[in-house]
C-alpha cells in the first residue's frame, strides 16, 4: 500500500526541520503582534468560487471538490486566505478590534502534476493583515517575510520582485486595450493564452511561454492605466522598502492568479528552482471581505509554500537543528528505579534526552548515544546503582567523570546556565 500520488509522508527526522521554521514564525509573527488562526480544511466550494474566481486554473482544473452524505459540495482548502476571510467573517473578528493579524500554519490542496517542491497535498505559512488600507501595512507584511526567510537562508539567494495592479476598474480598462491587442497576435499565442484572451486576460501576462513573453514586450503597460492615488500608495511601499534595504526590482507582468487581488501584488523568487521558482506570494485584497458578505474591509497578506522553501534551505536548517543531548543508558532496569528521579531533573531544566529502551550491554548503548549524536550519556550500570552514583561520559572528547546521584541536580543546573545543553 502506497501514499496517494502527490502526498508525502513527514518523518520524524523530517518534522524537526517543520518545527524549526514554525518556532521562528511564531516568534517573528508573535513579535508583530499577529496571533495564530487553525482554520478547517474543508469548506464549502462555494466559498472559493467567489473569492478565487471562475475562470482561474485552481477554479477549473485544480480544486478537490466532492459531495458529503448531506449532499453538500465541499472542498478540501487550495489556499488559505478565502478560509481566513470567511472565518474572520462568520466569528465577527471586526467588531473586535479594528485591526486583526492573523498568522496560520497548515495544508492546502491542489491536483496538480506532482514535481519537486510542488505536491498535491502542499503546506503553506502565511499571514493576513485585515483592516487597513494604508501602504505601511503592506510594507509591513513584506518585511515579515524578508524577516522570516532571511533567519531561514541567505538573503542574496532571492528577492522580491513587486508590482502595482491597480483597483478594478483600472484593471477593467486595461484589460480592453489589452485584448484589443492581443487579437492581432492571437494565432501566435500558446494555447493557454488562447483561452485565457476573453476570461482571464491578465494571467497572460506572467506567461512562461517565450514566444507570447515576446509579443507582450510591446504590449500597453498596465502602469500607466493607473490613477494618482494608486500610483502614490505603490510609490510608497517601494521608498519604504528602499529605506528597509530589502532589494526589490518592479515587475510590471507580474500578475497574482487569484481575482481577489488589488493595488500591491508581489513574490519573492529564488534562483534555484528554474520555473517553479516563487517560494512567497501576496498582495492586497481590499474587497475580498465584502465580496463574500462581510463588511467592507481591507486587508493584505502572503504565503509561503513551505515543501519548496525546505527543499532550498534545508542545509542551513538541518546545521541549526539540535539533536539528542543526553542519552540515559542503564545496564539494569529492575534494580534502578532511580532512573525516575534522573529524568525529572532533567525535565525540570528543559533538557531533551532519550532513555535506551534496549535491553542491550552497556557498551552497545553508548555506542548508539553516538549514532544519535548525543553529546553526554548517563551511564547507571551496576557499580552506580550500588553506589548511588552516576557516570557521565563526554562522547566527543570521551572524558568521563562519576558523581554522587544528590548531586546531579547542581551538575544539570551548571550545564544549563553555561550553555553546555
Amino acid at each position: 500500500m502506497k501514499a496517494l500520488r502527490g502526498t508525502k509522508d513527514i518523518l520524524p527526522d523530517e518534522i524537526k526541520t517543520w518545527q524549526t521554521i514554525y518556532n521562528i514564525a511564531n516568534k517573528t509573527l508573535t513579535t508583530h503582534n499577529y496571533k495564530e488562526i487553525r482554520t478547517p480544511i474543508i469548506e464549502h466550494t462555494e466559498l472559493f468560487k467567489r473569492s478565487i474566481g471562475t475562470f482561474t486554473d485552481i477554479i477549473n482544473k485544480e480544486m478537490y471538490t466532492f459531495n458529503d452524505q448531506s449532499n453538500r459540495n465541499i472542498t478540501l482548502r487550495p489556499e488559505g486566505t478565502a478560509s481566513i476571510a470567511r472565518a474572520y467573517i462568520t466569528n465577527k473578528l471586526y467588531s473586535k478590534r479594528s485591526i486583526q493579524r492573523l498568522w496560520y500554519l497548515g495544508p492546502m490542496f491542489r491536483y496538480e502534476r506532482p514535481q519537486k517542491g510542488r505536491q498535491r497535498q502542499f503546506h503553506q505559512l502565511g499571514i493576513e493583515c485585515l483592516g487597513s488600507n494604508m501602504p505601511v501595512a503592506d510594507i509591513e507584511v513584506i518585511k515579515l517575510a524578508n524577516d522570516i526567510l532571511k533567519q531561514i537562508e541567505n538573503e542574496e539567494q532571492y528577492l522580491l520582485e513587486i508590482n502595482s495592479i491597480g483597483n478594478l476598474q483600472e484593471r477593467e480598462k486595461y484589460k480592453v486595450e489589452l485584448i484589443n491587442y492581443l487579437k492581432k497576435y492571437e494565432n501566435e499565442l500558446d494555447n493557454d493564452s488562447k483561452n485565457r484572451i476573453n476570461n482571464n486576460t491578465l494571467r497572460i501576462l506572467d506567461t512562461k511561454d517565450l514566444k507570447t513573453q515576446e509579443i507582450l514586450t510591446t504590449a500597453p503597460k498596465l502602469k500607466t492605466y493607473l490613477s494618482e492615488s494608486s500610483i502614490k500608495h505603490f510609490d510608497t511601499v517601494c521608498e519604504h522598502l528602499t529605506y528597509l534595504n530589502i532589494k526589490y526590482k518592479i515587475n510590471h507582468y507580474l500578475i497574482r492568479g487569484l481575482d481577489y487581488y488589488n493595488h500591491t501584488a508581489f513574490e519573492i523568487k529564488t534562483k534555484e528552482l528554474n520555473q517553479q521558482n516563487t517560494i512567497c506570494g501576496g498582495g492586497r485584497y481590499d474587497n475580498l471581505i465584502k465580496q463574500l458578505g462581510g463588511p467592507n474591509i481591507p486587508a493584505v497578506g502572503w504565503a509561503i509554500g513551505l515543501e519548496r522553501l525546505i527543499i532550498l534551505m534545508r542545509e542551513k536548517l538541518t546545521n541549526r537543528i539540535e539533536e539528542n543531548i543526553i542519552y540515559i543508558a542503564l545496564r539494569s532496569f529492575n534494580k534502578s528505579n532511580i532512573i525516575w528521579d534522573i529524568i525529572d531533573i532533567l525535565k525540570e531544566y528543559e533538557i531533551q534526552f532519550e532513555l535506551d529502551l534496549s535491553n542491550s550491554n552497556l557498551t552497545k548503548q553508548i555506542k548508539k548515544a553516538h549514532q544519535l549524536k548525543s553529546k553526554i550519556c548517563l551511564i547507571l550500570g551496576e557499580n552506580e546503582i550500588n553506589n548511588e552514583s552516576i557516570t557521565i561520559k563526554w562522547l566527543e572528547t570521551r572524558l568521563q567523570q562519576t558523581i554522587e546521584i544528590r548531586n546531579l541536580r547542581q551538575y544539570i543546573k551548571y550545564l544549563k546556565i553555561n550553555s553546555v545543553t
